[in-house]
């Protein structure tokens, strides 16, 4: 008798945010705004990012406060999924901002570097768009160097199946009004050569630091106790 155990899972977190249709239809129409008051060329076949076109503070913007304030409540469920006590934390968002996709444009793989947790909130979304990929960089069951992800081996067939054991990419199913969070320093990005219609995503990066940090060297300590050098 053989048994297999899956162990170091990556913990994804969605939900329903519950906004409704006319509310959305007000935050759409605040993103085309943005998108009109854009201050940059964007790239051919990339989405509209708003933290790329001087719209990177959208949790600033009175139209989407509701929209903050309930997730907020989801990104301390993600936490507590985590089995972390959030009553210790002060939780911030650090930069929020809008994307758009249109016709087959789409968002490169990337990294959210510089901050602890990030998410995708899907305002406008159909189910033909773009899906958000997850990218598997550690690729624990690779005895191979470049085994799951070369061309010659899928061609030939070597993997007879793809499953959770053997992939290097995720295609995550999400619906409009849900939000999908994710530790920050995850790869992702979005499907390439896919028909979009006007695809539009809310994006943040959230920043956490210990209320308290004595006795902690692995938490970010208050912000109230930093020091600014002079100018």
């Amino acid at each position: 008798m053989s048994d297999i155990f899956n162990f170091f899972p990556l913990t994804i977190y969605k939900s329903k945010i519950g906004l409704s249709h006319d509310e959305r239809s007000l935050l759409i129409d605040e993103v085309y705004n943005l998108e009109k008051d854009s201050d940059k060329l964007k790239s051919n076949n990339k989405a509209w990012t708003g933290d790329t076109q001087g719209h990177e503070f959208l949790h600033e913007n009175d139209k989407f406060k509701n929209l903050f304030i309930i997730i907020e409540k989801h990104i301390k469920k993600y936490l507590e999924k985590l089995n972390i006590d959030t009553k210790l934390l002060d939780i911030y968002y650090s930069r929020a901002w809008a994307t758009i996709s249109r016709n087959a444009e789409n968002i490169s793989p990337h990294k959210h570097i510089q901050s602890h947790l990030s998410f995708a909130y899907y305002l406008k979304f159909k189910k033909t768009d773009s899906k958000l990929v997850f990218f598997d960089e550690n690729r624990h069951n690779e005895f191979l160097p470049g085994l799951f992800t070369s061309k010659s081996v899928n061609k030939k067939k070597v993997i007879t199946k793809r499953d959770l054991t053997n992939t290097s990419t995720i295609l995550f199913e999400a619906n409009e009004d849900e939000i999908v969070i994710f530790p920050s320093k995850t790869l992702h990005g979005t499907q390439s050569n896919i028909n979009n219609d006007d695809r539009i995503s809310i994006s943040a990066d959230i920043i956490i630091h210990a209320k308290d940090s004595s006795g902690l060297e692995h938490l970010v300590p208050p912000i109230n106790k930093w020091k600014k050098f002079d100018d």
